[in-house]
């Protein structure tokens, strides 16, 4: 089984009120879960990060714990992420090696992972889910 992950977080302020939004899609382009959630005050890198999570976490129950044969692509316009994930950048601020850290643990029940940078413009569903997660904390 093959998955993608559209993630993306923002913060109004940074740190400020974030949120965190993603959009599971299937191998034919199905939407089969979508993540929103607000997340109090913080920096958009933490909500970047938090997205991501919140997707692995999502698609793991979707799945029931079914996870190490299946194949996930991340895309992502927080080139941070995207390079810290691929070993391209190091990890340095303490708060980001807690959610790197999260995220390595998330990741390691599935079967392949892969993280790309794609524009804002390829990202626009799960910008909106991040937006709306910011909206009903604001």
């Amino acid at each position: 089984m093959k998955f993608t992950i559209h993630a993306d977080g923002g913060a109004r302020g940074n740190p400020g009120p974030a949120g965190a939004g993603a959009m599971i899609r299937d191998e034919l382009g199905n939407s089969v879960a979508s993540v929103s959630q607000f997340l109090g005050t913080r920096t958009n890198n933490y909500a970047e990060y938090e997205a991501v999570i919140l997707a692995f976490h999502t698609l793991a129950k979707l799945l029931k714990g079914k996870t190490s044969d299946v194949a996930v692509a991340v895309k992502m316009d927080s080139e941070l992420v995207v390079k810290q994930m691929n070993g391209q950048y190091k990890v340095k601020h303490p708060v980001l090696k807690e959610q790197y850290a999260r995220l390595i643990h998330a990741i390691g029940a599935f079967g392949t992972v892969s993280f790309t940078h794609v524009f804002r413009e390829e990202n626009s569903d799960a910008d909106a889910l991040a937006n709306e997660a910011m909206d009903r904390g604001a």
